[in-house]
């Protein structure tokens, strides 16, 4: 993702995670200029002072994408995106990750808590019978050829 801000002249990811490895961090960090971008916040996506952080970091910012990709459970997703949603600013993305599960038989992830019927794509479900702000953008599922979120690309239409 740092790559493509280089490109698109991003300012800043921030990457999300109940761990990090320091090895991991000390690996980015070699990158230079690219590990720059990188913000790390240790802790649940959903947590309260996560959440916060998060709004600290993001402030005062013109344009900003949230993707979405920790723990797939509906429940889990659905208050990310209660969360992460107002953070999203007009004409950019909400991006839901591994809506794909939906797709896939059930039992196909027997060591997980989701599965069909409780994962990413009931949770976009819920949240868009609710939100007037986003629109499913069906012209990237349309373009691409293989895509672990078809119908989690959420397009921000208003501010």
């Amino acid at each position: 993702y740092s790559t493509l801000m280089e490109v698109l002249g991003g300012k800043k990811i921030i990457g999300i995670d109940i761990f990090v490895p320091d090895d991991l961090i000390e690996r980015i960090g070699s990158h230079g200029s690219l590990s720059e971008r990188i913000e790390w916040v240790v802790g649940s996506s959903i947590d309260d002072s996560t959440v916060e952080r998060v709004k600290k970091i993001v402030a005062g910012s013109r344009q900003t994408m949230v993707l979405l990709d920790s723990n797939h459970t509906h429940a889990h997703v659905l208050r990310e995106l209660e969360l992460y949603a107002p953070l999203v600013t007009k004409d950019c993305y909400l991006v839901v990750c591994d809506t794909l599960i939906e797709q896939m038989p059930a039992g196909s992830f027997p060591d997980r808590p989701w599965d069909k019927g409780n994962n990413p794509a009931t949770a976009v479900e819920a949240f868009m019978s609710t939100s007037d702000r986003f629109e499913v953008d069906t012209a990237i599922d349309a373009k691409l050829q293989i895509s672990v979120a078809p119908g989690g690309y959420l397009k921000c239409m208003v501010d």
